[in-house]
């Protein structure tokens, strides 16, 4: 993707972003509320015409050949999109219909996918009938029916249990070694983490940052000291100029303070300036960097705070074709 813009009105949702998502790997996309992420997965997947700039799926022009590209691609909705009065294997069927897949092709596809996603024994039960993960996964194998080269998955698992969730991501990871390229968004860090070659998170709908998980968390330090005082921006003060200090960020209750060796050793000195300083110390916490910290840290807030992208368009039900 290369300069997209998009607007809506006077509302400027994406601005001037470009990133490109490599052949086989997953890739992650975050934001918060309202950052212009929806705007771009629907533009993505043809839901939303280009306004400007460009983009290539699969090798495909999106402005020029939306139609391929839709021939491409495979879409997991955040919303549950299943017609509760199809069974299981007639949703799969239906789909594969629609795009023309011959009968053979067809059923042994669905037997594939049902095995894939563990619905051997509910082949023929309806959609209404079947648990909040055994939906999911038969969304999952929905989007594989035509054997998408490129997967985009927004919230996969959103609402599931744990367990639930690490099926799921077994199910990710197996798609994508298979050569399927995975778009993922997700609200879970430890979900980017745990699936992603690369992540980019965008904001005030711009590419704030783009890297492999550990990258992005060694941005932060080698680890992060969390304090609350009795005057934190006195702390900050004195802490700044400490040689094994990269950085420090303001938090509503104190302060963080990003360190470039091991915190543990550097804790007493720091308990000790502080205390030398005449700052009373409430609370202190000692952390490795983690997924959830770049988010807030590159935001400036956490990934479900309120708000919502301006002018977005929700699709609960697309027909591709």
């Amino acid at each position: 993707m290369n300069n997209l813009e998009y607007f809506f009105g006077d509302i400027k949702a994406v601005d001037n972003i470009s990133f490109t998502v490599k052949q086989g790997e997953i890739f992650s996309f975050l934001g918060p509320n309202g950052a212009g992420k929806s705007t771009v997965i629907n533009v993505l997947t043809t839901l939303l015409p280009i306004q400007k700039g460009s983009a290539k799926i699969a090798g495909y022009d999106l402005k020029h050949e939306p139609e391929k590209v839709r021939e491409s691609i495979g879409i997991v909705f955040q919303e549950l999109t299943l017609d509760r009065d199809m069974t299981v294997r007639e949703i799969l069927e239906y789909h594969g219909r629609l795009y023309s897949m011959p009968k053979a092709e067809r059923q042994e596809r669905v037997d594939e996918l049902i095995s894939l996603v563990e619905l051997e024994g509910k082949r023929d039960t309806l959609t209404k009938h079947l648990s909040g993960g055994m939906k999911r996964r038969l969304e999952i194998a929905r989007g594989l029916m035509t054997r998408p080269k490129v997967l985009f998955m927004d919230e996969p698992t959103i609402g599931l249990d744990p367990q639930t969730r690490i099926r799921i991501w077994d199910y990710v990871k197996d798609i994508n070694q298979q050569g399927t390229t995975i778009f993922l968004t997700t609200h879970y860090m430890d979900e980017a983490d745990q699936l992603s070659d690369r992540i980019s998170i965008i904001d005030h709908g711009k590419i704030v940052i783009t890297g492999r998980s550990w990258e992005l968390k060694n941005m932060l330090g080698q680890d992060l000291i969390y304090l609350e005082t009795g005057d934190n921006w006195a702390a900050g003060e004195l802490l700044k100029d400490l040689d094994s200090v990269k950085g420090i960020k303001e938090k509503s209750k104190g302060i963080v303070v990003m360190v470039n060796v091991d915190g543990t050793y550097l804790l007493p000195e720091v308990m000790d300036r502080l205390r030398s300083g005449g700052i009373k110390i409430k609370a202190v916490n000692l952390k490795k960097p983690s997924m959830d910290d770049v988010f807030v840290h590159y935001t400036g807030r956490e990934l479900r705070d309120n708000g919502a992208e301006k002018g977005a368009v929700v699709v609960s039900r697309v027909r591709r074709r």
